[in-house]
């Protein structure tokens, strides 16, 4: 079988968030969920219970992202870090 990037979904309390996505996405994460589920769209994640461990994975993945959050804690500001002209 396949290793999925997104392995397990836990059950935190939520926080609502209401959003657009193309119905191509939405039947693409629906895929995705039946996948998951070992093949079997029958008892699958809903399509929008993989948003947001789909969207902490990434950002836990974004080593851009890091590195500016790295900066931003130790005082330094992102923006003059980023663009050497500004040294």
């Amino acid at each position: 079988m396949t290793r999925l990037r997104l392995s397990d979904i836990t059950g935190e309390k939520p926080v609502k968030l209401t959003i657009e996505i193309p119905a191509r996405l939405h039947r693409e994460l629906a895929s995705y969920a039946a996948v998951l589920n070992g093949g079997s769209s029958a008892g699958a994640p809903q399509p929008a219970d993989l948003v947001a461990p789909m969207l902490e994975r990434f950002i836990a993945s974004d080593r851009g992202f890091a590195r500016q959050r790295r900066k931003a804690a130790s005082g330094a500001t992102p923006s003059s870090e980023a663009d050497p002209r500004s040294r």
